[in-house]
């Protein structure tokens, strides 16, 4: 297993010496932000962001993410055009060194919350989900705005690309997956680079928008699309986890044994309501999943990838990007590291 932090580059407020500070942190997971959606990402991008992190003693060897342009998910006639620029990037990728790339096939939104900075008991705030104030927000008939919109879309361009998915039902998004991932998963079994999809973030459906990733049955459908190993799983035990119908420690048992998680997001979640959650700090106790079991599934069950702290809390005054803090996701790995080596340890 590798610990890894992700960086959103030099724009983030963590400084990467801050980083290599955290007891067994492996390497970095990173992106290039400076390019936009389906463009072939610059060789000079690509190598500043691993020169940076080799300079601080860190690997790069996860990207996250490289994002599928919105005409690949819609099956447009001009989608084999940003499908070649994908893999053009792949190459480049592989070329320096890295080894999983994680993306996600959602529709429109990678992400939903209903706020950013909900105040805990404890003064910490942290991400949290409450569906009724989602729906109250629906973008197609009001003026309102949720946390993170406003950073990729206009009203009005939101309100088109919704429209453009009007007829896109889960069928026909499956296929669109379908007909991407059999054009780029020889490309990486040649260049040895792991595909690892993200679940949808929540998952279930919303606006109206199809959500495919999202539980064991579309999981075992995904996999079944191309049976190659390099086509797997970024487990996110937090988007899959606000369902309580997923058993996340099976799942991680499941797909661990069969070599197709490549990628693991470790973070607790309580469920607080039908569709609603808080996210919270990483130990078990404060809620909804048991991360010493998925851990330790993933472990007997042969798992040997990267994994990283999902989202934390902001804690001890720190203000910055929300969910990415330095003090939380930092007590998150020294708890996943412990955690893994008492599991190591006991099974020696």
């Amino acid at each position: 297993m590798k610990i890894t932090f992700r960086w959103y580059g030099e724009n983030d407020s963590i400084p990467l010496q801050y980083i290599k500070q955290i007891p067994s942190m492996s390497g970095i997971v990173s992106a290039v932000y400076d390019v936009p959606v389906g463009k072939v990402w610059s060789n000079e991008s690509i190598a500043k962001i691993r020169s940076a992190a080799k300079q601080h003693g860190l690997e790069f060897e996860v990207v996250e993410s490289v994002p599928v342009h919105e005409d690949i998910k819609l099956g447009n006639s001009n989608r084999d055009v940003f499908i070649d620029a994908y893999i053009e990037t792949i190459r480049r990728l592989a070329a320096i060194g890295v080894k999983v790339i994680c993306y996600n096939f959602m529709p429109v939104f990678d992400w939903l919350r209903s706020e950013l900075n909900y105040q805990n008991d404890d003064n910490s705030t942290s991400l949290i989900y409450r569906n009724d104030e989602v729906l109250a927000m629906d973008p197609k008939t009001g003026e309102l705005s949720l946390p993170g919109w406003d950073e990729s879309y206009t009203k009005d361009g939101l309100r088109e690309l919704l429209n453009n998915y009007k007829n896109i039902d889960e069928t026909e998004l499956w296929d669109n997956l379908a007909y991407f991932l059999n054009r780029i998963i020889p490309v990486c079994e040649k260049c040895d680079v792991k595909m690892a999809i993200h679940p949808d973030d929540p998952p279930w459906g919303i606006f109206g928008l199809p959500r495919i990733i999202t539980d064991e049955i579309h999981l075992d459908k995904l996999l079944s699309i191309n049976t190659s190993k390099y086509n797997g799983l970024t487990l996110c035990t937090g988007s899959l986890g606000v369902n309580p119908q997923n058993n996340i420690s099976m799942l991680a048992a499941k797909y661990a044994k069969q070599g197709r998680v490549h990628f693991v997001h470790a973070r607790n979640v309580l469920i607080t309501g039908n569709r609603c959650f808080n996210e919270t700090a990483h130990p078990s106790e404060y809620g909804s999943l048991d991360i010493y079991s998925i851990l330790k599934e993933l472990y007997i069950n042969g798992f040997d990838g990267y994994i990283r702290p999902d989202h934390g809390r902001m804690i001890w005054g720190e203000k910055g990007k929300p969910g990415y803090g330095l003090y939380d996701r930092a007590l998150g790995a020294a708890y996943i590291n412990g955690l893994w080596e008492a599991i190591v340890k006991s099974d020696e």
